[in-house]
């Protein structure tokens, strides 16, 4: 069966291209949209959205492995990006990392066997000023020590769980669910 937008998705992706002088000019927030609700940009994924821009795939496969935050393969809900570029590994950058790790019981470019978090070390994430540090999503996690990580990992846990259970079959609110970050696993809800 071939890949399909949501109709979620494609709202979303209405009104993104409302904010764009033309339809190709919307690729990146387009992908992002493709890849929330794909969970990674599989060939499917990406003949769709050059259908949908009039875009040529070859272009499309050209943008999505020049950038890092897009992936070919499955990832965790939770995509957690370490920094370990200079100022962050003066700090402690490795240190955080390597905690993680072993909180989470896997090493780099893994994800949990639940599908709940995958570790990526990154070069800068440009918050020098604050390191060490870490994204997931759209939240920037910074001055990172182990207890704020146990806290960051408890919260998007939770978040995770509390997904999972709406997602179920009979499950939760489905009006709930977002894209793109809003109320999504990184996102501040309170």
């Amino acid at each position: 069966m071939p890949l399909e937008f949501s109709a979620q998705s494609k709202q979303l992706i209405d009104r993104l291209l409302t904010q764009y002088p033309n339809k190709q000019a919307a690729l990146l927030p387009v992908l992002h949209v493709a890849q929330d609700q794909f969970g990674y940009l599989p060939d499917e994924a990406l003949e769709l959205v050059a259908q949908m821009l009039e875009l040529p795939p070859a272009h499309v496969f050209g943008v999505i492995t020049f950038y890092t935050m897009f992936h070919r393969e499955k990832h965790g809900r939770n995509e957690l990006l370490v920094c370990t570029n200079v100022s962050c590994m003066l700090r402690g950058g490795y240190d955080i990392l390597r905690y993680i790790e072993k909180k989470l019981d896997i090493k780099a470019g893994e994800t949990t066997p639940d599908g709940a978090f995958t570790v990526i070390e990154e070069e800068c994430l440009a918050a020098c000023a604050n390191a060490p540090m870490m994204i997931c999503g759209n939240d920037y996690f910074l001055d990172l020590n182990e207890k704020k990580v146990d806290a960051i990992l408890d919260d998007l846990r939770r978040r995770w769980q509390e997904r999972q259970k709406m997602e179920a079959p009979g499950g939760g609110d489905p009006n709930r669910r977002t894209l793109m970050g809003v109320g999504g696993p990184g996102t501040k809800t309170s």
